[in-house]
């Protein structure tokens, strides 16, 4: 169930997650559209995961990135368990 904060929050897909390494807790994150920037709110979605989360660092190609493009692949560290497939979306309050 949706709180008050996320029913008034306006979410754009940004990306899917496309592969998940458990040892480390990093997600794989193709990027179909432009402009995802370490420090913004996204919301990781799927049939069994449902989080939000800040973006602390990314990494393109083992390199440190501080904005991802569209069509780039991006690891991401997140705090829990995600699945391929799951929706990436970008949260504007």
């Amino acid at each position: 169930m949706l709180n008050k904060k996320q029913k008034e929050r306006k979410e754009e897909e940004i990306g899917k997650i496309i592969h998940y390494y458990d040892k480390i807790g990093v997600a794989i994150i193709e990027i179909g559209k432009p402009g995802l920037r370490v420090g913004d709110a996204i919301h990781i979605k799927g049939h069994i995961d449902d989080f939000d989360q800040k973006v602390e660092s990314m990494e393109v190609e083992h390199s440190e990135v501080l904005e991802a493009v569209k069509g780039d692949v991006i690891g991401l560290k997140v705090p829990q368990k995600v699945h391929e497939g799951d929706k990436v979306y970008r949260a504007q309050e």
